[in-house]
């Protein structure tokens, strides 16, 4: 089904894991995309969608560079046309004591997490008044906008930080054909699932690679198993499409019954 066919897309962070699950559900369902990330592989990610058979171009962008993130949505908008939908899913993390957590830290991740995704919902915003069509926006909070972890402040307050702005952003454009939701995945298997369990896994006890990960989904998850990126992306699509007109400034969790709240 081409729910997105002539749709015009942009998803950051979408050079791997979550974001590029994500794009590629789009580009499967006939959108055209702009792929952003910090990182230069982006170009490459986009070349493989292209393989696929899906429109992609690839741009690297920092998200907490407002100059970078209007370059963004210009090459989109000349590349493919006005811009119908944004996904904000770029995003970092760091892992530590709060007496180890540096002020660089701090503000890397708050920058990176919150102001980004506000500098994209802000430029996504002004193209779809000016086109006059409306659109889409989502933003990809956590599990920890719920529920903050041990030794993530910073993480926990950047995704807190996502939640409230989705709810703000969604009242203020809700006349206009415009939603804005987020989404609070939980345990998903990607490239940050080695890191997160390496270095929790350290501090938490002695556990070896892999162990902390695996039980915590053991005991805390319902389902019994982690997400994947296309789990996520099908809760994405969904508050993309026409079934989705209704539902705003909501923040949906996609975590296999990790959190119930």
């Amino acid at each position: 089904m081409k729910r997105f066919k002539e749709k015009t897309v942009v998803v950051t962070g979408g050079n791997k894991g979550i974001g590029l699950a994500i794009a590629r559900r789009f580009g499967n369902e006939g959108a055209r995309l702009a792929i952003a990330s910090v990182e230069s592989n982006v170009v490459e990610a986009a070349r493989s969608l292209e393989d696929e058979g899906i429109a992609a171009r690839g741009v690297v962008c920092d998200v907490t560079d407002k100059e970078a993130v209007r370059a963004l949505y210009d090459e989109a908008e000349d590349a493919f046309g006005g811009v119908d939908i944004s996904v904000q899913n770029a995003g970092i993390i760091t892992i530590a004591k709060v007496e180890n957590l540096t002020e660089q830290e701090w503000d890397s991740t708050m920058d990176v997490n919150t102001k980004g995704v506000f500098l994209c919902c802000q430029e996504a915003i002004a193209r779809m008044r000016a086109s006059g069509k409306g659109g889409r926006l989502i933003n990809t909070a956590s599990g920890q906008a719920r529920d903050g972890f041990i030794y993530t402040p910073h993480y926990a307050a950047s995704k807190f930080g996502v939640m409230g702005l989705t709810q703000s952003l969604a009242k203020e454009v809700a006349l206009e054909g415009i939603t804005v939701n987020a989404i609070c995945p939980g345990i998903i298997q990607t490239d940050m699932w080695d890191y997160n369990d390496k270095v929790w896994g350290e501090m938490l006890g002695d556990y070896g690679p892999g162990e902390l990960m695996a039980s915590w989904v053991e005991n805390n998850v319902p389902m019994k198993r982690p997400g994947s990126g296309a789990d996520v992306a099908g809760l994405v699509t969904f508050l993309a499409s026409a079934d989705a007109t209704y539902i705003t400034g909501q923040t949906i969790n996609v975590d296999g019954g990790l959190i119930m709240s």
